[in-house]
């Protein structure tokens, strides 16, 4: 099985060189080749477009910023789409898309005769790294049992959640929960250092209380230093909080949030961590 990869990106980098490790053929297209570089070295080809790496792939995987570059990708001039395939092929987005859009690109999919899989991941560039993501998956569930040997090598956990969109949808849940997640943290944090507690010490109270979480050691170091370089960047929760506003009416809570992380990216806060919103919150103070 060929597979194709599009979008270089922190995490696509480290994905498709696990496919490679794992004895895939692969092929890569990136808007700038350079990017492509390590993955070249390391036994990939190279496809001047997508329609290309379609035509040449049993498996294309796409992994890029936001709708509108996987709609150019799939229905743009030379895009995925842009000719006919006489073999049956499958495509799989893992970007971090809203779901109407994820099932726009399954009805385009189905039309041309080729499957679509939507299936976006939780975890940062760390977990990418070890193969050890989590995979939420929406589309035809036999496609999805065929690519799952790939799912495997990517992530430590896939689940096939049902109709298109479903991954997309269980995404956006996701990143609501670490949003609010991380601007709780940081909100315990300055509430107790305005009554004296050392940020230290109620760190190490959230790390090894019941509210502890992954998240909360992850970041500590971040919050310590003041530090806040992008493992994931602040820009791209505000975009899946904004998605997640426009997928439904979001309660009190989750609407706090979505507006927070909005004012953080009108401050000029998007390309820094997640855990940057601790910065627009001192400056509320």
């Amino acid at each position: 099985m060929k597979i194709g990869w599009i979008g270089l990106g922190n995490m696509g980098i480290p994905m498709a060189g696990n496919l490679l490790k794992a004895g895939y053929e692969l092929s890569v297209y990136n808007r700038t080749k350079e990017k492509s570089k390590a993955l070249l070295e390391q036994g990939a080809s190279f496809a001047e477009s997508p329609s290309q790496l379609l035509q040449d792939c049993d498996v294309v995987i796409s992994m890029l910023a936001d709708d509108q570059a996987v709609k150019e990708v799939y229905l743009g001039a030379g895009g995925l789409l842009a000719h006919p395939v006489a073999d049956k092929k499958i495509l799989i987005d893992m970007s971090t898309v809203s779901p109407s859009t994820s099932r726009q690109l399954y009805e385009a999919c189905n039309n041309a005769g080729i499957s679509f899989l939507d299936a976006p991941v939780s975890g940062s560039v760390q977990p990418a790294k070890e193969g050890k993501l989590v995979i939420m998956v929406g589309g035809d569930q036999e496609s999805y049992e065929k690519v799952k040997p790939i799912f495997d090598v990517l992530g430590k956990l896939s689940l096939y959640l049902g109709q298109p969109g479903s991954g997309s949808s269980a995404k956006l849940a996701i990143n609501l929960l670490l949003g609010i997640t991380v601007q709780g943290i940081a909100e315990s944090v300055l509430f107790a250092n305005q009554l004296g507690i050392k940020k230290e010490d109620i760190l190490t109270i959230i790390n090894e209380s019941a509210v502890g979480t992954a998240i909360s050691r992850l970041k500590s170091s971040s919050i310590l230093q003041g530090e806040y370089p992008a493992a994931f960047a602040l820009k791209h929760m505000a975009k899946d909080l904004r998605l997640a506003n426009d997928a439904v009416h979001l309660t009190p809570a989750a609407d706090a949030v979505y507006r927070t992380y909005q004012t953080a990216l009108r401050e000029g806060l998007g390309e820094l961590d997640v855990m940057a919103i601790m910065k627009h919150l001192e400056k509320s103070e």
